[in-house]
């Protein structure tokens, strides 16, 4: 997945000048008495009035957006029609500060207009709005239309409609049944005042001042407070994105686990960063859960330990490195080997040709020692400038720490950013053509992509081939609350290529020494129950070990309210039929408000 930390615009909505659902334009606004709000939203997604001016449009004003590049405000007709498929509220686009406050009762004239946040590209739904409008304040401090709860009971379990595929799967056009499916019901309140009451917070508070919680407290739920992403076709329905119209200060710093008890309300809204959203002019009192991030077990003396951590964008100028070196040193009990993903080079982000990233290494492995860890030795190297994608020139790679007193490295001349590694037989078993070396990296899967990093450790006079992985990223990607149904995973294509030349090469390791030890780890970027994983697992040359653990244990990620596997690590059958495969995913970070990566480590211990 992208990083929360970039591909971000700071305002919490885009404006809503642009990406808009042609219609044609009428010329005389349609008569007051005859038009109402649920009229407008209609009975699909997009309005039956779309590019129609309306005139005199009446109802009370829910909540206001003073702020970012959307300001508005959303209103409500009083009196609902009978209809449960339309919605009584929408967004009034107003472009500057609005003139209005909650409780007013106003009379909108204006163009009906569909909005799609981020772009038609990023096949997000879009939102029903009025703009260019003129709006008469009729009276004030009126009040504001119930809250509709919205619960367990209410949502329903289906999470979407299959889309028409006379209209590349989109469900635009499709009615809505709210009382059927989880995104045509939260469709049916676009717009209007909503509320949730004593919710567990399952994704925590981020930078840009939203969390999620889950009004389905039994859902997939994780021992630590969570919500479990399992499969595609087991959605987690009760998820919804909290933001807040107040201040940005005020917003509650919540982890995993807590609760927002009470009721918070305020409209529901729909945004490019997760979809439906209920954007609070109330916010329920933040109970903290108590949340404690976790500590593996120290490995005995004839385990390896090997772990996969994805420290984000890391470079000599962060302030991070005695919190990763406190993480791998006490959280994670100094692995054996580790396998760092997102080290960037010398001066991070600066674009001027630098791709070495020995200060970057070397200073946290002088941070590991301050924090009483091992003196890592390492290995890496380093790519073609602004050739293996992620930050623009910060030229990410992966990196092998090894503590010298456990392990060994076998170094083997050869390898380089440009350089295939390749696999031979000497005295019957398997060996690398060069330690470290790259896998196929003029390969075209790995175009503007992480070049996987293979190389020999020797453990107790046993080799264990190990290969560290990043993946290419999940951005792009359809998001779930997407107008197509089910939504288009664009980013596959490259990482199943990608899986099919790690799978190929752990395929030759093993047609030369059956029982090799082999080890693929890494950031995959895709679930364990994913076709990327079946590729990498081939016919049983891989497993990946974090199905070990029991499903409402298995994340390594926290995205928009779903707990979820990115990281994983998987094994040779050598590895897996030892019996004594000890796998943990260590929670340290994605849990919580103040994390330091946006990645949980993972920790294999075995005994080869």
């Amino acid at each position: 997945m992208p990083s929360k930390r970039t591909a971000r615009i700071g305002a919490l909505t885009v404006a809503a000048v642009c990406s808009t659902v042609s219609a044609v334009v009428l010329t005389t606004p349609a008569r007051a008495d005859t038009v109402h709000i649920h009229d407008i939203q209609g009975t699909t997604r997009t309005s039956p009035l779309a590019g129609t001016k309306v005139a005199d449009v009446p109802g009370i004003v829910t909540g206001v957006r003073t702020y970012g590049s959307s300001k508005g405000f959303w209103y409500q007709d009083p009196t609902p029609d009978a209809d449960p498929a339309t919605s009584e509220g929408v967004f009034v686009f107003t472009s500057s500060t609005p003139k209005v406050a909650v409780g007013d009762s106003v009379t909108v004239t204006g163009t009906v207009s569909e909005y799609v946040p981020g772009g038609v590209s990023t096949g997000n739904q879009s939102v029903t709005e009025v703009t260019k409008p003129t709006v008469t304040v009729v009276s004030s401090g009126n009040p504001v239309p119930a809250a509709t709860v919205v619960d367990a009971r209410s949502v329903p379990d289906d999470y979407a409609p299959a889309g028409d595929t006379a209209a590349a799967g989109s469900v635009n056009a499709l009615p809505l049944e709210p009382a059927k499916y989880a995104l045509d019901y939260y469709e049916s309140l676009e717009g209007m005042n909503v509320q949730v009451a004593d919710t567990r917070v399952v994704t925590a508070t981020d930078p840009y001042s939203e969390l999620w919680v889950t009004v389905k407290p039994h859902e997939h739920a994780t021992r630590r407070g969570g919500t479990v992403y399992g499969s595609y076709t087991s959605q987690n329905t009760g998820r919804i994105q909290i933001q807040s119209l107040g201040a940005t200060a005020d917003f509650p710093t919540a982890n995993v686990g807590d609760k927002l008890a009470g009721v918070t309300s305020g409209p529901l809204d729909y945004n490019q960063f997760g979809g439906y959203t209920l954007v609070a002019g109330r916010l329920g009192t933040l109970q903290k859960g108590g949340l404690e991030r976790e500590t593996t077990r120290k490995q005995g003396r004839g385990e390896l330990a090997v772990a996969t951590y994805n420290v984000e964008n890391l470079d000599p100028g962060d302030g991070t490195f005695a919190a990763h070196a406190s993480a791998i040193v006490n959280n994670l009990n100094s692995p054996d080997i580790v396998s760092l993903e997102e080290i960037q080079d010398n001066n991070g982000a600066t674009d001027d040709g630098t791709v070495a990233a020995d200060q970057t290494v070397n200073k946290l492995i002088d941070a590991i020692v301050a924090a009483g860890g091992p003196k890592y030795q390492w290995r890496s190297i380093d790519p073609v400038n602004d050739q293996d994608g992620g930050e623009p020139g910060g030229n990410i790679r992966q990196v092998f720490l090894f503590n010298p007193e456990r392990v060994s490295f076998t170094d083997r001349a050869g390898g380089d950013s440009t350089t295939a590694v390749g696999v031979t037989k000497v005295h019957g078993k398997a060996q690398l053509t060069a330690s470290p070396g790259r896998i196929d990296p003029a390969n075209d899967a790995w175009k503007s992509s992480r070049k996987p990093l293979a190389g020999e450790f020797v453990f107790h006079g046993q080799t264990v081939f190990v290969i560290a992985n990043h993946l290419n990223s999940k951005g792009g990607d359809q998001g779930l609350t997407a107008q197509y149904q089910p939504p288009i995973r664009s980013s596959e294509v490259q990482r199943h290529a990608q899986a099919t030349l790690v799978n190929a090469f752990v395929n030759e390791i093993l047609k030369t020494q059956k029982n090799a030890d082999v080890i693929a780890l890494g950031d995959m970027n895709d679930f364990e129950f994913s076709d990327t994983a079946k590729i990498l697992e081939g016919h049983g040359e891989l497993w990946s070990a974090i199905k070990s653990l029991p499903k409402s244990q298995r994340y390594t990620y926290d995205y928009q309210g779903n707990a979820q596997v990115l990281d994983q690590i998987l094994v040779s059958p050598s590895i897996r039929k030892g019996c004594d495969l000890d796998y943990d995913s260590v929670h340290i970070n994605s849990e919580f408000s103040d994390q330091i990566s946006d990645h949980d480590p993972q920790v294999l211990r075995f005994r080869p």
